[in-house]
């Protein structure tokens, strides 16, 4: 006797096909090209995750050197001066106080720079 695989298979497609919902054409319908589009979108996806987070940071570095240059410091010199300083803040935090708390970053930057001596 052999194996049919009509419910299971029926089940994957339907699963597959869901996933394309909303592709347009044949991206949506047509069995092949749902199973291209699905593969590369899920390998988009996971290549996205990742660059997601590097622009992130890009954004957040990008915020604090503006930060800084109004305040008379390179970035490379405020994050060096804040390690000195034994202050520990991620570039989100610090980012986030840049636009926020203008007069904070303001008490960090000084800090920064008495740990510099500059």
């Amino acid at each position: 006797m052999r194996v049919k695989y009509g419910k299971a298979r029926r089940k994957k497609k339907n699963r597959i096909f869901q996933e394309a919902k909303g592709n347009y054409g044949g991206r949506s319908r047509l069995w092949r090209t749902v199973q291209e589009t699905i593969l590369r979108s899920r390998a988009y996806a996971f290549r996205d995750r990742r660059a997601r987070k590097r622009s992130f940071r890009a954004l957040w570095i990008t915020r604090i050197t503006a930060a800084c240059m109004s305040r008379g410091l390179r970035y490379s010199q405020f994050m060096h001066g804040l390690v000195r300083a034994q202050i520990e803040v991620n570039r989100k935090m610090l980012s986030e106080i840049a636009i926020h708390n203008p007069e904070v970053f303001d008490e960090l930057a000084a800090a920064a720079k008495q740990a510099l001596g500059i």
